[in-house]
């Protein structure tokens, strides 16, 4: 999977034939006519609520598809760019930590090394994982392979 450019419409589209819904039960869920749906598969980007929507019926969080892109590709979100200096002043969204990787973003990473795609500098550079994390990964997946 590439986080760096995909297609929402065509996965979408994938798991629909991989759980083998009808297309009755998508129309009656989403509300929408057949034309519809064949137009929401075409499409690479859908409004939020219809992906929520999609969500819920297919069982799977397409969101975490555009949040591993913000991971690999975003720059790193500092105070100082933003000119605020003031940590403690509350905020009206709440922050995430950058650097919480899911298992896939993991095992994508690793593939990445594996197949030598990318060399483990290249991706501590590319995608600012720290040395020793990216370090973690492979001694803990190797000791997991080789039982």
């Amino acid at each position: 999977m590439d986080f760096k450019k995909f297609h929402l419409g065509t996965l979408i589209k994938s798991r629909v034939q991989e759980l083998d819904i009808s297309i009755s039960r998508l129309t009656k869920f989403l509300k929408c006519s057949e034309a519809d749906l064949d137009e929401m598969y075409s499409s690479e980007s859908l409004d939020i609520l219809l992906v929520l929507r999609w969500c819920k019926i297919l069982e799977y969080d397409f969101f975490r598809l555009y949040s591993h892109h913000l991971i690999l590709y975003a720059p790193a979100l500092e105070h100082s760019k933003t000119g605020n200096q003031e940590k403690d002043k509350s905020k009206s969204l709440p922050q995430f930590r950058k650097n919480i990787y899911s298992e896939e973003l993991i095992d994508y990473i690793l593939e990445m090394i594996t197949t030598g795609r990318k060399t483990k500098l290249q991706v501590i550079e590319e995608y600012r994982i720290p040395k020793t994390t990216l370090y973690k990964w492979i001694s803990k997946r190797t000791v997991i392979k080789s039982k």
